[in-house]
C-alpha cells in the first residue's frame, strides 16, 4: 500500500521513515522542502495523495490542517483514511472530518504523545478520535509508528484528550517547580523533598519520571541543560488550545488559564523560547516573592 505523508518537521519526519522501514512505499511531502529518510519526495501535497490507501498529516496548527485538507482530500481516492497526528484545536479537527466524510474519506485525528524520541523510536501514544471503522483502518499504522493507541470517541475526541492530559502536565510542572524553589529557600535538600514526594500524595509525572532538578530522579532535560524534551514553546501552545476549547465549551479552568499565562510570560519575556518546559525551576529560583 502506498502512504502519502503531509508534513516532515522533528516529529513528522522520523514518523514517515519508521513507516518506510517497516516496507510501506511512503512519498512525502512539506513546504520546507525537509525529506525524510527512505521517503520518495513529491511536488506537491496533492501529488503525494495520489493513490495512496492511508495519508498521514502532521502540520504546525489547525489553519494550517484546514487549508491542507482542502488541498488533498479531493485528490484523495475514496475509501482511504487520512489520519491527522497533528495537534489543534477540536473544532479544526472536526471540521476536517466532516469534509473528509463528505467525500466519503474516512479520518481519525489522532495526536501523539511522546516527543521526538517516541517519534524515533516508533514508541507514541496516539489518542485517537472518529469512527470505529476509521480507528480500524488506522490500527496497523498506529502500531508501526508508537506502542499504543487509544480510541478516545468520535472525531475531535483525540484533540480533547491530548489538550486536557497536557492542561494537567502544565500546571503540575509549575505546582513541582514552585515547589523546589520553596524548598530550596527552607533550606530543604532538593533530594530529600524528591524521595518524600515522589512517594507521598505529591507524585506526578512531573516529578517523578521527568524531574526539573538536576541530578535528581531518572535523566531529564534538566540533566542536559534544559534542552529540549518538550519545549516550552510547545507546551505553551497546547495550553492555549486548552484555553481555546475551555472558552468553546465553557468550562471554568482557572489553572489552565493561569499556566497559559505564566508560560507566555516565560516564553516571551523571559528567554524560555528554545528552552525545555521544565526550565521553569531555574525561572523560579530567580525570583523572588515580589519578583
Amino acid at each position: 500500500m502506498k502512504i502519502g505523508f503531509i508534513g516532515l518537521g522533528n516529529m513528522g519526519a522520523p514518523m514517515a521513515a519508521n513507516l518506510a522501514k517497516a516496507g510501506y512505499k511512503v512519498t512525502g511531502f512539506d513546504t520546507a522542502g525537509t525529506t525524510a529518510e527512505g521517503v520518495a519526495n513529491a511536488a506537491s501535497a496533492q501529488d503525494a495523495v495520489k493513490g495512496a490507501g492511508v495519508v498521514i498529516t502532521m502540520l504546525p496548527n489547525g489553519a494550517i490542517l484546514q487549508t491542507v485538507a482542502r488541498e488533498i482530500i479531493p485528490h484523495m481516492t475514496k475509501g482511504a483514511t487520512l489520519i491527522d497526528c497533528s495537534t489543534v484545536d477540536v473544532d479544526s479537527a472536526k471540521i476536517v472530518a466532516e469534509e473528509a466524510e463528505n467525500a466519503k474519506i474516512l479520518f481519525v485525528d489522532a495526536p501523539v504523545s511522546g516527543g521526538i524520541g517516541g517519534a524515533s523510536g516508533g514508541t507514541l501514544t496516539f489518542m485517537a478520535g472518529g469512527t470505529d471503522d476509521a480507528f480500524a483502518s488506522a490500527s496497523p499504522f498506529f502500531d508501526i509508528m508508537g506502542q499504543k493507541a487509544v480510541h478516545c470517541g468520535a472525531a475531535g475526541a483525540g484533540q480533547a484528550a491530548k489538550i486536557c492530559n497536557n492542561m494537567i502536565l502544565g500546571v503540575t510542572m509549575i505546582a513541582t517547580c514552585e515547589a523546589f524553589a520553596l524548598a530550596d529557600k527552607l533550606g530543604l535538600d532538593r533530594q530529600k523533598m524528591f524521595d518524600v514526594v515522589s512517594t507521598s500524595s505529591g507524585y506526578s509525572w512531573s516529578m517523578n519520571a521527568y524531574c526539573p532538578a538536576p541530578g535528581i530522579g531518572p535523566q531529564s532535560p534538566a540533566d542536559n541543560d534544559y534542552k529540549p524534551g518538550f519545549a516550552a514553546e510547545l507546551m505553551l501552545k497546547d495550553l492555549g488550545l486548552s484555553q481555546q476549547a475551555a472558552e468553546s465549551a465553557d468550562a471554568d479552568t482557572p489553572m489552565g488559564a493561569l499556566a497559559r499565562a505564566i508560560y507566555q510570560q516565560f516564553v516571551e519575556n523571559e528567554g524560555g523560547k528554545g528552552r525545555d518546559f521544565s526550565a521553569m525551576l531555574p525561572r523560579f529560583e530567580a525570583r523572588s516573592r515580589d519578583h
